[in-house]
């Protein structure tokens, strides 16, 4: 119970202001006692000395008579000594509720001093005074029998305080329930989360550190939301892109069983498999490479080339594809030198430049220009073929994502070459995109720094 966070919020504030509130009410009584004694003794002593004119003025029995019916006495106690040692007390009280007067005391009195019984606290006991009669001297003590003015304050102030620390004590309980139910929300939220159930509704709309700790988590559930369909949908299309050939091999090599299979067909069948074979070795291969570098686990060996030798190599490389279709390149390369990643930056232009290939028309042409300014250098590559549609656009760089769906029997791929180029230009501090519209061809361009900074490089 103490472990939960209301728990600990209640008992830390009553604490505190428990102690707070002791801890003041003690030290304020110590810095106002001497002060509160005083203006109590004062009142004592004004009282005291109002008797003790009433006794110079009028005559002893009509003094006595006036203050035997005086209506102080309801809070105060007098006590007159002769010096014979005679006591005559005015006002009701109770033996226990007073003090008492030592000999000692009487005798000071008598000898006409002012005496000043030390107090209890701030509440004073007893006043001592020389009282002149026509009888002779007396010694007169007067004494408070009903709480002070003072004595009501320090209680009053006790009471509030307490009754303050009740009623503050139940807000409190209430203002922290409010202030941790939106935490209770997020860890029942969080708990959720973590087994699998990302549809979780938030409806807190509180502001300041806990409004943002709901957006921030708000955030994170729409991004690991997306993140799962994006692990369902690779599942699925490596299944799908395994199950495809493995059927091939499956259905062929069955097929090889018979044995009065004839030899061209038993060689037809073997290419298949063969073929077949080499297109999930070749993904395998593919998948490896882009898990390395969304991984950040590819090692870049940086070196200074001739971005637009390389690319003049790539196209020569890749010659079969293009002139067994009658494709034409249109170049427009400067002369650039870059730092980059030799082996890297090859895959970039062979990726791109076959896509443009394989999605052209015959006899078509693709362009291929580079451009340069004092940071960056901008290579595109354009051709006219079928187009990506805006809505693919968005997601053209997604692994095992295939534009032209209608088509994919005719154009095969396994979706992941534009995948890792993108990856491969990131990871060189590069940004690439996409202009396309359907039926009217598609351009891709890429932008890479001239220098790198090896700080940001992936190990």
């Amino acid at each position: 119970m103490i472990s939960s966070l209301y728990t600990r919020v209640v008992l830390i504030f009553l604490s505190s202001v428990i102690g707070g509130t002791v801890i003041a009410f003690f030290v304020a009584t110590w810095i106002f006692e001497e002060q509160l004694n005083e203006n109590l003794q004062i009142t004592l002593l004004d009282f005291g000395q109002d008797i003790a004119q009433l006794y110079e003025t009028f005559p002893l029995e009509e003094a006595d008579s006036f203050v035997s019916g005086m209506k102080q006495l309801n809070s105060y106690h007098i006590r007159i000594y002769e010096e014979t040692g005679e006591l005559q007390s005015y006002g009701s009280f109770d033996e226990d509720s007073i003090s008492r007067v030592t000999k000692e005391e009487v005798e000071e009195v008598l000898s006409g001093e002012l005496v000043q019984v030390p107090t209890n606290g701030i509440n004073p006991i007893r006043l001592g005074m020389p009282l002149t009669t026509e009888a002779g001297t007396k010694a007169m003590f007067v004494e408070s029998v009903s709480p002070s003015s003072s004595s009501f304050l320090v209680k009053w102030i006790f009471y509030f305080l307490a009754f303050s620390l009740i009623f503050g004590s139940l807000l409190v309980l209430i203002a922290a329930r409010f202030l941790v139910r939106p935490i209770k929300k997020l860890t029942e939220a969080t708990r959720r989360v973590a087994g699998g159930d990302f549809n979780v509704k938030l409806t807190i709309k509180q502001k300041g550190e806990l409004g943002i700790l709901a957006r921030s988590f708000e955030e994170m559930m729409r991004d690991l939301q997306q993140l799962e369909q994006m692990r369902k949908e690779f599942v699925s299309n490596v299944s799908h892109e395994v199950q495809s050939p493995l059927t091939s091999i499956s259905g062929y090599a069955a097929a090889l069983k018979q044995v009065d299979l004839e030899a061209d067909k038993r060689n037809r069948y073997l290419e298949v498999i063969i073929a077949e074979a080499g297109r999930m070795s070749k993904m395998s291969d593919s998948l490896l490479k882009l898990s390395l570098l969304e991984s950040n686990s590819q090692q870049v060996h940086l070196t200074t080339l001739n971005l637009d030798e390389q690319i003049r190599r790539v196209i020569v490389a890749i010659q079969p594809q293009w002139s067994a279709r009658d494709i034409r390149f249109e170049l427009d390369l400067r002369t650039v030198a870059i730092t980059a990643d030799h082996e890297l930056l090859n895959q970039v232009w062979t990726n791109l430049l076959g896509n443009s290939i394989k999605f052209s028309e015959e006899n078509s042409t693709i362009d291929v220009s580079i451009q340069q300014d004092s940071k960056n250098v901008t290579v595109r590559v354009s051709d006219t073929g079928i187009g990506i549609s805006l809505e693919d656009q968005k997601r053209i760089f997604e692994r095992f994502f295939k534009a032209d769906r209608s088509h994919s029997l005719k154009y095969g791929g396994s979706g992941m070459g534009l995948a890792i180029v993108k990856q491969i230009v990131t990871l060189h501090q590069g940004e690439i995109r996409v202009e396309s519209e359907l039926n009217r061809g598609t351009t891709f361009i890429v932008t890479l720094p001239v220098s790198m900074a090896s700080s940001n490089l992936g190990t």
